[in-house]
């Protein structure tokens, strides 16, 4: 295996200090133009490679932002990472990206994998299971910015970026209530998250000032899978009362149960109408389309990267930010309609 060049082997090579090599790579103006050339030359020759982050650890600075999310495998996510990325890349940032899999053990080891890489920023979106926040201290103790965005917790001085859930559950509910809609269940995956409390809490509200005929009922399921789907039609079949509207608070699974549904003789809208959460672009593949929340998520994450951004050029100090709140929008479509 090829040895990897370092600085004192191009030192060697043209016969000056490493310090010279280093000044030349960093551009440093006390080097003239014709000692820079030969040595980015002679770099160019040999394979050596900058090494970015122990070039700026002088500096305390890796130009790095670790982001923390559930999972990789979410439409949703996706795009706030995707808005998160154009900032972060814009500005000459890099990301590292890592996936809690919605367990606390490992979230708490990718907080200490980040901390150790060095990285300037930590953005997060906390897994399910996380309920104690310990790990965060070592973030929040050194001054490092440190921001959550959707799934979120109220820490000091860290900011938040979410939606206004218990309101969009709300509307989803309402909808379903005046789309003449009189038993409706609400599915979500456990409680446990401020997120889904919330939406759950908007659907209670609605129910409560809505209509004289509707009762609480949560459906709980263990994640957003397809095998969960069959868990939510089981509840609907042996309900006593006929289950006629069904707000759930993902639209993959959403579209898991209207597959299930339509399989088990159900017509939807006729028999049941569903609204789902997020506006994934699966709710316009399934027929009939889904109605759902607009969760903008592109613009969530353009929003975290440029406040952690702007913290880190000393524009502005996010930790008095404290919640940042970005608009939703109910989106109707055939599977709620009359």
């Amino acid at each position: 295996m090829k040895k990897k060049t370092t600085i004192y082997d191009l030192a060697k090579k043209l016969g000056v200090s490493p310090a010279t090599i280093s000044r030349s790579l960093n551009d440093h103006p006390s080097i003239s133009i014709k000692t820079k050339e030969k040595v980015l030359q002679a770099a160019k020759e040999t394979g050596y490679r900058i090494n970015k982050f122990a070039s700026n650890l002088s500096l305390q600075k890796s130009n790095t932002i670790g982001v923390i999310v559930p999972r990789l495998n979410s439409d949703f996510m996706s795009t706030v990472l995707s808005g998160i990325e154009k900032i972060a890349n814009n500005a000459g940032y890099n990301l590292i990206i890592s996936q809690s899999l919605e367990q606390e053990a490992k979230e708490k080891f990718n907080t200490k994998t980040l901390f150790e890489s060095g990285v300037d920023a930590l953005l997060v979106s906390l897994a399910n299971e996380t309920k104690n926040y310990e790990h965060f201290a070592t973030f929040t103790e050194r001054k490092i910015p440190l921001l959550f965005f959707d799934r979120v917790v109220d820490l000091p001085n860290c900011p938040t970026i979410i939606i206004d859930n218990e309101a969009a559950g709300y509307q989803a509910t309402e909808h379903l209530i005046k789309q003449g809609c009189e038993n409706i269940i609400h599915v979500s995956s456990g409680l446990n998250r401020s997120v889904y409390k919330l939406r759950y809490s908007g659907y209670k509200k609605a129910l409560k000032e809505f209509s004289t005929y509707n009762r609480e009922q949560l459906v709980e399921v263990g994640n957003f899978s397809q095998a969960e789907a069959q868990k939510v039609v089981d509840y609907i079949q042996s309900s006593k009362q006929p289950v006629d509207g069904v707000f759930v608070s993902n639209d993959n699974l959403a579209v898991y149960i209207i597959k299930a549904l339509l399989k088990a003789g159900y017509k939807i809208p006729d028999q049941i109408k569903i609204i789902g959460f997020n506006n994934d672009p699966v709710t316009q593949v399934i027929s009939p389309e889904l109605s759902t929340i607009d969760y903008p998520g592109y613009k969530m994450g353009k929003l975290a990267g440029q406040s952690i951004l702007s913290h880190l050029n000393g524009s502005i100090n996010i930790e008095s930010a404290d919640q940042i709140i970005l608009k939703h929008e109910l989106i109707i479509r055939e599977s709620s309609q009359k």
